[in-house]
């Protein structure tokens, strides 16, 4: 008898293998259920061929990973898109956040921050740059102390700054934060406000306040319905960017969204 092995074609082959070379887990087809008919010798003999085809191709696995991975990326750009707009308001229209560029754009540019992130550090200046050079970009800052205790105390203190001082306070002690060198502790915090001409005493006082702890609160249940785990995490229309984006890519974003949009 002629083996079923050698009566199957090479596109069936390589597809058997990138589907499954288990061959239980093939799917239901006229390809699968032969291959259940197979004897075991036909069977090593089938896997033995797939085998050799791929080494003597082995540029088949590197297209097939790269379907794969486009395949992926879709779907979690579009799992992004359907969670950003579960989300809009939260992250959009918070009165807790802090708002800058042009209150009118027609881009808005979300970031999730920690102080002690070091590539938050080496993104603040880009962004900086990137809505100062545009023009029609509104920024949005969300406090994301995920570093741990420093991290939250810096936190804290920005959101009283705000509270206590309002936005253009908080906005000076935003890049102060964001540039300083060294332990953020209590005392080095209150160098920072006393040296900006704020009331230390009462940014300190207001730092334990629930006020603030429900706003740190906030953002964290936002990042976790939002999947982010890390800073900086973007968020630019739809569309969900985690991790550091150097400035030309930033433009790049904003332009493809204006284009989009």
């Amino acid at each position: 008898m002629t083996s079923f092995l050698f009566r199957l074609p090479r596109a069936a082959l390589l597809t058997a293998a990138l589907a499954a070379l288990p061959l239980a887990a093939l799917p239901v087809t006229a390809l699968g259920q032969a291959a259940e008919e197979m004897s075991d010798a036909e069977r090593e003999a089938f896997r033995a061929e797939i085998r050799a085809y791929l080494l003597e191709n082995p540029e088949v696995l590197m297209e097939a990973l790269e379907v794969l991975e486009a395949r992926e990326a879709a779907a979690q750009a579009e799992m992004d898109d359907l969670m950003v707009q579960a989300n809009a308001e939260a992250l959009f229209e918070s009165p807790h956040a802090w708002e800058g560029g042009n209150p009118e754009g027609d881009i808005t540019l979300v970031e999730f921050i920690d102080y002690r992130c070091g590539f938050c550090r080496r993104a603040f200046p880009e962004v900086q740059e990137l809505v100062e050079s545009d023009g029609n970009i509104r920024i949005v800052v969300k406090e994301f102390p995920i570093l741990g205790e420093q991290s939250v105390l810096a936190s804290r203190f920005a959101i009283a700054t705000k509270m206590i001082a309002g936005d253009a306070a908080y906005k000076d002690v935003h890049d102060a934060l964001i540039t300083m060198r060294g332990d953020m502790n209590p005392l080095a915090l209150e160098l920072v406000a006393v040296d900006l001409g704020l009331d230390a005493d009462a940014i300190v006082a207001k730092m334990e306040d629930e006020e603030v702890t429900d706003v740190i609160r906030a953002n964290h249940a936002l990042a976790q319905a939002l999947q982010i785990q890390g800073t900086p995490t973007y968020v630019l229309g739809g569309q969900l960017v985690r991790g550091y984006v150097p400035l030309d890519g930033l433009r790049e974003m904003v332009e493809a969204e204006r284009t989009e949009g």
